[in-house]
């Protein structure tokens, strides 16, 4: 059955799904949008059209939720993570569009429902301080590979930036934009192989409920302190690990 321009209601109503789910992540822990929204969207759509998807509308959910957090952005602390990310990002679409990415899939979702379950469960995480600017350009580089192969880079960061014990406003003010970043060096990477006219449609018709959504998780956020912050964060890594492996 045909729905709005062509694209069936069966398909529309997975998009609209996934966009509202997957902003209601990025609202409230400021990550999470691309394995929630792609959990959903693979159901109706290919793998790099939904990488396209997913970095397109990552894209613009993340311009407007850096806003709100651009006081808590330190240029110095983030850079190294840009850089790694440059140079990661480019391999993850090569492994995208090459290779079968689906067992670096299962096992980055196994590893995250074992941390996931672990940061759940232990009265405190241990702090890791070693490694400076060097091993938080490592993390980008890895954070770059997996937005490239699906546009999940913000959950490495996002386990780093727990791991450094970051106060909630530091470790958003590193990971949002880092998200933002790969999303649009992905975007630059994947848009030949994966964004048609039928893409932009889906993009334009996923607007709407990615707005709501994105209003919803920010009235989320602005009513956790630091323990219900970081808890929610475990949660969400660890239903992410789930959806990757699932």
């Amino acid at each position: 059955m045909v729905g709005v321009l062509g694209i069936p209601f069966a398909t529309l109503s997975v998009l609209w799904v996934g966009a509202f789910i997957g902003a209601v992540a990025a609202g409230g822990a400021g990550f999470a949008f691309a394995l929630a929204a792609s959990a959903i969207w693979l159901h109706a759509l290919d793998p790099i059209q939904t990488t396209a998807l997913i970095v397109a509308c990552g894209s613009l959910l993340h311009v407007t939720l850096v806003w709100p957090i651009r006081r808590s952005i330190e240029p110095a602390r983030l850079t190294p993570f840009l850089i790694g990310c440059l140079v990661g990002v480019p391999v993850g679409v090569m492994v995208l569009t090459r290779l079968d990415p689906s067992p670096l899939k299962i096992a980055l979702g196994i590893g995250l429902v074992a941390y996931g379950t672990y940061a759940l469960l232990a009265p405190r995480l241990p702090r890791l301080s070693g490694g400076g600017r060097l091993a938080n350009a490592g993390i980008g580089l890895i954070g770059g590979v997996m937005g490239g192969l699906g546009g999940y880079s913000g959950v490495v960061p996002t386990i780093w930036t727990q791991l450094r014990g970051w106060p909630k406003e530091v470790a958003r003010g590193v990971y949002q934009p880092f998200i933002l970043f790969a999303h649009i060096v992905t975007l630059t990477a994947v848009g030949v192989v994966g964004i048609d006219a039928r893409s932009w449609l889906l993009i334009v018709l996923a607007l709407p409920p990615l707005a709501l959504g994105a209003v919803l998780g920010l009235k989320i956020y602005g009513r956790l302190d630091e323990k219900r912050f970081k808890q929610m964060l475990s949660l969400m890594i660890l239903l992410s690990g789930l959806t990757l492996i699932l």
